[in-house]
């Protein structure tokens, strides 16, 4: 499959960050990635087995899930395009503790893990691949503590206040739009649906914020942070 229409995306991603066209032409060739085209509700990786390739998403949308001790599914990641999946799994050998699946008709590049830690040759090129990669696994990291701090708060009122604020910094403006449904953000929140459509309608009878579905706007950011 040709890749070239997908080089802005790639180079937008942490890992093939800024490289050049030629650059990215060259890892490409040396990696030999395979691509793979799934319909919504497919299983892309299927927790407990094994996964050896690190997985770039190149169109549409994939959750992780993580299958808790009642049974319930917890959404752990939501993935759009340029979204890393498989990097950490891969590099430790270790067996998938949550399930991918595609939201929506979804297309993604699996690199061989294999061959980016043992390539046929070893130049600048893959060398800065390898710092890429270190500087991806260290950011799921960071994002691993943050989502660690807000499931740590102990009302939702803080858990949103928390997930809002963070939303609005990310997105550099307080009104923003989220790809998560409303059912999706609350197993993100730890809580239920009717529980976090509740608290945002009492958030908003008390002006701190306007919402519609997926999208948001920040009225009061002081007394949000006032709840943390």
């Amino acid at each position: 499959m040709e890749l070239q229409r997908y080089y802005p995306l790639l180079r937008g991603t942490t890992l093939l960050r800024a490289m050049p066209d030629e650059v990215l032409a060259t890892l490409l060739a040396r990696l030999r990635p395979r691509v793979q085209r799934y319909a919504k509700g497919a299983v892309l990786l299927l927790a407990g087995y094994e996964n050896r390739d690190l997985g770039i998403v190149l169109e549409g949308r994939v959750h992780a899930h993580k299958t808790a001790p009642d049974g319930t599914a917890v959404l752990v990641a939501d993935m759009g395009p340029g979204g890393l999946f498989g990097d950490v799994l891969a590099a430790a050998g270790a067996k998938s503790p949550v399930t991918l699946t595609a939201q929506c008709e979804t297309l993604a590049l699996y690199l061989p893990y294999a061959r980016i830690l043992h390539p046929p040759v070893a130049d600048g090129a893959h060398f800065r691949l390898l710092q890429n990669l270190v500087a991806q696994m260290g950011g799921k990291y960071l994002a691993l503590d943050r989502r660690l701090e807000l499931l740590m708060c102990k009302s939702l009122r803080t858990r949103i206040s928390l997930w809002l604020l963070e939303q609005a910094e990310a997105a550099g403006s307080d009104i923003f739009t989220v790809p998560l449904t409303r059912a999706a953000l609350a197993d993100y929140l730890g809580c239920d649906r009717s529980a976090l459509s509740r608290e945002l309608s009492r958030m908003q009878r008390e002006g701190l914020l306007e919402t519609f579905r997926s999208s948001f706007r920040l009225l009061d950011k002081d007394r949000l942070r006032g709840s943390l």
